[in-house]
């Protein structure tokens, strides 16, 4: 069978072009440590066809996409309480645990299970002198 186009060079390499700049982003979407490892991605390439009314030339046309996976799910925990007007209100938990104070290493401070300073351990520049 006769060779009629060549991948490579098939709209003046744009065919190639498109199809490597896909690959670029299933590839970066792999290294991503936010998405799942295991899912699968996908590469299509749609080459389309349509003859004129003499049906001597044809226009071609060109199109890549890519399917790429999902970024991973990220669960958070809030506690819900009703503040003194009697509305809803809620705030993230922080601690684990409801109730539980925890040390926050990096800011040398003790917080609720919310997050909010309850001591911290900083000296600051009244303490130095």
């Amino acid at each position: 069978m006769t060779k009629i186009i060549d991948l490579n060079t098939f709209a003046e390499g744009a065919l190639s072009e498109r199809a490597n700049a896909e690959v670029q982003k299933i590839l970066e979407n792999i290294a991503d440590p936010n998405t799942d490892a295991k899912k699968v991605r996908k590469l299509t390439l749609t080459v389309s066809f349509k003859a004129d009314d003499k049906r001597d030339v044809v226009l071609s046309s060109v199109v890549a996409k890519s399917t790429l996976a999902p970024a991973k799910e990220i669960e958070s925990k809030f506690l819900m309480d009703l503040d003194s007007a009697g509305k809803v209100t809620g705030a993230e938990l922080k601690s684990g645990i409801k109730g539980q104070t925890r040390i926050d290493v990096d800011n040398q401070e003790i917080q609720e299970d919310t997050g909010s300073k309850i001591y911290s351990f900083r000296q600051t520049k009244e303490d130095v002198k």
